[in-house]
């Protein structure tokens, strides 16, 4: 058991000599008398024991994991580029029994927010009597007329929500803002839960920190239960890479075991949800939409819209498609609901909310706008259907009453466009440690805490996604971006918190299930992502063999030097950089191919390629031409090959490995093609039987061989017609045979496909070719039919 007492090390100051806390304000790790929380106990005395040294060496661990697993904050702005996470060492701890008792007012809120939604799109007697005004959820751009009527598959609009929750000045929570569009921070809180493990290793599993697993498992076994019938699927709706919360989005599909969809690669089919992938259109009956409703259906919603399904409100019409959550629920949430929210609690439950919103004035009736007026210097004024939380001013808001930025007076501001602007107080958040100049110093927090309904009614997580001020004087630097942290929330029990995971649990059945389906887009990204490293690791090794005999050429070149700048040249392969841009540029499309398709790639894997990239990034500023340039082009090839290595050992060998295994090997044999039939003439220039080799990876093999030098015969025969050698051509054509004739409708009822019967006819025609009648002519021949499998490779699994 770990002690509650703190350490009586006379030799060792106490990490809490300088923390101090601001005056009435509430704190999370010390009372109102200065003594530390019981929930603390155990941290803060591991910590006091720990040297500085060991502290900092599990920080670091913390760290260096969200490092590798390759979370960051993306920045905005010309010149702007991506930041490390900015996880705060120190967990934000709570009791077991204060997060109970959290649980039960924020699922009473939760039930609130589903009759309110069900209102406006259903019956709407809230607003016929007079309970909401209507020109405020006319004006609401989440209010989505085309969903008034339609009731939700499931039966209820709301299945995850996020609240921002933060303490007031009496200690008690209270509710900052609604997330019901489409939360964001949960797989951000499962990643902090793994990055403060890996911090606190020592004292983690002996703390009664209560675990995630339990409610990500039950929120999954919800939305599996929610499916209309067998072989449906379940989805999770991304807008894809270029949004901020991507890399979550990500996470959270891998963790789940969940598809990760864009808009794509669904198609609507006579009322039905369906997804593209390489075994035809496959039917989905739930999807998890991490995507702003506005953006979902360009016929019924935003024509603009890039991201969504044409047609996606008629499958969700015919009930074919359960919504989590429902489109249009984001209108819950403004500003001014928070307004109206007490309010209808009475009305609708007849009583107060248990866990009560900050303090919210419309300024569309009189008696509103006066309070606001009066109490303006203690209020942040802005616009009514913002979102944004009140810590959070933005443009268009007035802080305190300045007024300074703004055009008239106050008064004349609220009185024109008072329906449109809410007032709310302004309220000085509990702080809590976080670790700073090696020491212990408070800041503002708030929570942002994650409901989600499952087959059990509404269930708290266990934990959450802390914000942190940047400083105590600024509580509204919550906002990541403008310098705030993050912390984990550890929930505390006085008892045994029991091991939990997403693992099979006691009493399960075993069986072994599909490995799932592979969108087409998906399918299309691992192709691309074989060629693009395949294609970058034969520029490596080609770039190195000129720039290895470089220096032994007499000063106006050999004719092999000469030949080989121009193979170069017409490759986009600068001779007189270090490190050619072109090589940079092939592996960026890999690193982006691989972007696409994150959920299926392991952290090590993408851990690798990234470092690849970030190696080349800065090689490029201190490698020049010459020996500098072979020895890098030696570290990148390294690092490269093992990327390969790591994913064809360890990725699972199902539709996903083969699309991008027959990527690699089109690739390999076609760039095997063009380059013998650039240097392995009898004509060619003197070395380029051993410059092929040696780009083939293949002069031990050759030496093992053949017991002569390096012949035209020799070099085809090896390179090219040679099965057992996994740089030929003959070999990469079996692979392409092979794994083209698992794909699905490969073969229908003894019929080749198109792409399966051009592939057998490349494979034949090199199967009975020899060195001598394999020439200039037929190579380059092969190199074009080898290329136009790409087009066979889209028209049947990618288009």
């Amino acid at each position: 058991m770990i002690s509650t007492e703190m350490s009586e090390d006379p030799d060792r100051p106490s990490i809490l000599e300088t923390y101090a806390t601001l005056p009435g304000v509430p704190d999370e790790l010390l009372d109102a008398r200065g003594n530390i929380r019981p929930s603390w106990h155990a941290l803060i005395n591991h910590l006091q024991q720990l040297g500085p040294e060991d502290r900092e060496r599990g920080f670091s661990r913390g760290a260096q994991y969200l490092r590798d697993a390759g979370i960051f904050v993306r920045n905005y702005g010309e010149g702007a580029s991506p930041r490390d996470w900015p996880l705060s060492p120190i967990p934000v701890i709570q009791p077991a029994d204060e997060w109970q008792a959290l649980a039960s007012g924020l699922a009473e809120r939760a039930d609130l927010l589903e009759t309110v939604v069900a209102d406006l799109y259903g019956e709407n007697q809230l607003v016929a009597n007079g309970h909401l005004p209507a020109s405020l959820i006319a004006a609401n751009p989440e209010w989505l007329r085309p969903l008034v009527g339609v009731k939700p598959a499931s039966g209820h609009f709301l299945h995850f929500l996020a609240f921002e929750v933060g303490r007031g000045p009496d200690g008690g929570w209270w509710v900052l803002g609604d997330r019901t569009q489409a939360p964001s921070g949960a797989g951000y809180a499962l990643e902090n839960r793994v990055a403060s493990m890996r911090a606190y290793s020592g004292i983690y599993n002996q703390a009664n920190v209560e675990r995630l697993a339990g409610f990500f498992r039950a929120f999954r076994d919800g939305l599996n239960a929610a499916r209309q019938e067998d072989g449906s699927r379940v989805g999770i709706l991304t807008p894809g890479p270029l949004n901020d919360t991507y890399f979550e989005h990500a996470y959270i599909a891998r963790y789940l075991g969940m598809m990760l969809l864009e808009g794509d690669d669904l198609v609507v089919d006579n009322g039905r949800l369906m997804v593209r992938t390489v075994s035809g259109a496959k039917p989905i009956s739930v999807l998890w939409r991490r995507l702003d409703a506005i953006w979902a259906d360009p016929l019924e919603l935003d024509a603009t819209s890039r991201l969504g399904t044409p047609g996606l409100l008629g499958a969700v019409r015919s009930g074919s498609v359960t919504m989590v959550n429902a489109l249009g629920a984001g209108v819950l949430e403004s500003r001014a609901m928070l307004a109206f929210l007490p309010k209808l609690s009475e009305v609708l439950h007849g009583k107060s909310l248990a866990i009560p919103n900050i303090a919210t004035w419309w300024c569309g009736g009189q008696t509103e706008r006066a309070h606001v007026l009066a109490n303006a210097a203690n209020m942040l004024i802005g616009p009514a259907n913002s979102t944004h939380l009140p810590l959070e001013p933005e443009p268009g808001s007035v802080l305190k009453g300045d007024m300074s930025k703004m055009e008239g007076s106050l008064e004349t501001w609220l009185s024109e466009k008072g329906r449109d602007l809410v007032g709310q107080e302004l309220v000085s958040l509990s702080t809590t440690p976080t670790w700073e100049n090696s020491a212990l110093a408070p800041r503002p927090m708030s929570i942002r805490v994650f409901l989600a309904r499952t087959q059990d009614g509404w269930h708290l997580m266990p934990g959450g996604f802390a914000r942190l001020a940047a400083n105590s004087q600024d509580p509204s630097a919550v906002s990541i971006r403008r310098g705030g942290s993050v912390a984990d929330v550890w929930v505390v029990s006085d008892e045994r918190v029991p091991e939990d995971s997403m693992l099979m649990q006691p009493g399960e059945v075993f069986v072994r299930t599909s490995p799932g389906l592979l969108p087409s887009r998906a399918a299309d990204s691992l192709f691309w992502l074989g060629r693009y490293v395949e294609r970058a690791e034969g520029l490596l090794r080609l770039y190195r063999a000129y720039v290895s005999r470089r220096p032994e050429s007499p000063p106006g070149g050999t004719p092999l030097i000469t030949s080989l700048e121009a193979y170069l040249s017409d490759r986009g392969i600068d001779a007189g950089q270090g490190i050619p841009d072109m090589i940079g540029k092939s592996i960026a499309m890999a690193v982006n191919s691989a972007n696409q398709v994150r959920d299926r790639f392991s952290v090590d894997a993408w851990a690798s390629l990234a470092d690849l990239e970030q190696t080349v990034a800065e090689m490029r500023e201190r490698v020049f031409p010459g020996e500098d340039a072979a020895a890098a082009m030696g570290v990148l090839l390294r690092k490269i090959t093992g990327f390969s290595g790591l994913v064809h050992e360890n990725m699972y060998h199902f539709s996903g490995w083969r699309f991008l295994t027959i990527g690699r090997s089109l690739e390999r044999a076609m760039a095997m093609s063009d380059l013998l039939a650039a240097f392995a003439e009898w004509t060619g220039s003197q070395g380029g039987f051993e410059l092929c080799v040696e780009v083939g990876d293949s002069v031990m093999t050759h030496r093992r061989r053949y017991s002569v030098t390096a012949s035209r015969d020799t070099v085809i025969d090896l390179l090219a017609l040679d099965p057992l050698n996994p740089r030929s051509i003959a070999f990469h054509i079996n692979e392409i045979s092979e794994q083209v004739s698992k794909l699905p409708g490969a073969d229908v009822n003894g019929q080749l496909s198109d792409l399966a019967r051009a592939v057998l006819r490349i494979q034949s025609d090199l199967a009975v070719r020899t060195p001598e009648d394999l020439d200039h002519d037929a190579l380059v021949a092969l190199s074009q039919s080898i290329g136009l499998l790409t087009n066979d490779i889209h028209a049947q699994y990618l288009g």
